[in-house]
């Protein structure tokens, strides 16, 4: 998900439990809740830095336990150093162990939440580079943003009503809204997670070209919760198909579009043994390569069918690989693909 629903989300769960957190718990919730996303600053390093690093450093549950520990010491510090400062104050001083389990808490929603998306996060870096993902929200959710966007300004609005008529009620402010905004969020995932396993259901029952579904995989839209996009890796393409789960809607494998593989080959066999390959596969969802001779060299192309060939987002990425006629790596790279025809 983006920084900014992680933003909105830590200050829903604040909204929502006001009434049990401790000093600073808003403040505790709304940093571990968004501090995830600065290994965000690998992109600055470019393509193949961003893959190694971006949802892994500090998403994995060693860096999220660092990151939790740093949080919770640099808070109970400030506290506590404001409370020297403060003698005369009466509010209860921040223990650490408070600190600890806010910090954890605003941690786990974020790495939670980065799991529902189709790219999904490297629990177990660096001892191991595997992407777990649960393929139930785009990155850029409307309706979890809608949600989240509502349960926050509405009770502003009945406070500035409120105010007009002279009515003024106690309680903490927008707790209730919050609780139910995010239960309304939880029964919308619980749908979306209900809708993508229909999806794979759907895609497996069917062949492809005479072939059957090896593999598949189903990728949400970001703007109806009905449209997804599949995708099937038979022996020899993969197949993308855009898919209607409303009500009524059929399901017709022949509008499957095919991305045929390349045949298996010296060059390709050498092209997909170099690192950058191998990093990438262990990345891509749904790989296709690409193999084009040119004169005496050859250009391999590595591509995520996971992604729309329209999606310009930092994480959709290709590696390109040049060899010579003794196929011999002359040059291998990372891109990001909305500058790889560049």
């Amino acid at each position: 998900m983006e920084t900014l629903t992680h933003a909105l989300l830590s200050l829903m769960l604040a909204r929502a439990s006001q009434k049990h957190l401790p000093r600073y718990g808003a403040a505790m919730l709304l940093v571990s809740g968004v501090a995830a996303d600065l290994d965000y600053a690998s992109y600055l390093g470019g393509p193949q830095s961003f893959l190694r690093f971006h949802r892994s450093l500090l998403h994995s549950f060693l860096g999220s336990a660092l990151l939790i520990g740093a949080l919770a010491c640099a808070f109970w510090a400030a506290a506590h150093q404001h409370s020297a400062r403060n003698t005369d104050s009466q509010q209860v001083p921040l223990r650490f162990a408070a600190a600890l389990a806010v910090c954890t808490f605003g941690a786990a929603t974020h790495v939670l939440f980065d799991l529902c998306s189709g790219i999904g996060v490297q629990l177990l870096w660096p001892f191991r580079q595997k992407w777990t993902a649960w393929d139930v929200l785009t990155n850029r959710d409307p309706w979890v943003l809608i949600l989240l966007v509502l349960g926050l300004l509405l009770p502003e609005v009945f406070r500035l009503v409120s105010e007009e008529i002279g009515e003024r009620k106690k309680g903490p402010r927008g707790h209730r809204a919050a609780v139910i905004s995010l239960l309304l969020l939880l029964i919308y995932l619980g749908a979306r997670a209900g809708l993508h396993s229909r999806a794979i259901d759907q895609l497996n029952a069917r062949e492809y070209n005479g072939q059957p579904a090896l593999t598949s995989g189903a990728f949400p839209s970001s703007l109806s919760p009905f449209a997804w996009r599949g995708l099937v890796s038979t022996d020899n393409a993969i197949d993308t198909i855009e898919m209607s789960l409303a009500p009524g809607a059929g399901f017709d494998p022949e509008s499957a579009v095919p991305h045929y593989k390349p045949e298996d080959s010296p060059a390709l066999d050498a092209a997909q043994n170099t690192p950058a390959a191998k990093l990438f596969l262990r990345y891509a969802r749904f790989p296709l390569a690409t193999l084009e001779r040119e004169d005496d060299s050859f250009q391999f192309t590595l591509r995520d069918l996971r992604f729309a060939s329209n999606d310009n987002s930092s994480d959709n990425i290709v590696v390109r690989v040049n060899l010579n006629s003794n196929l011999q790596v002359t040059r291998q790279e990372f891109r990001f693909a909305n500058s790889a025809d560049r």
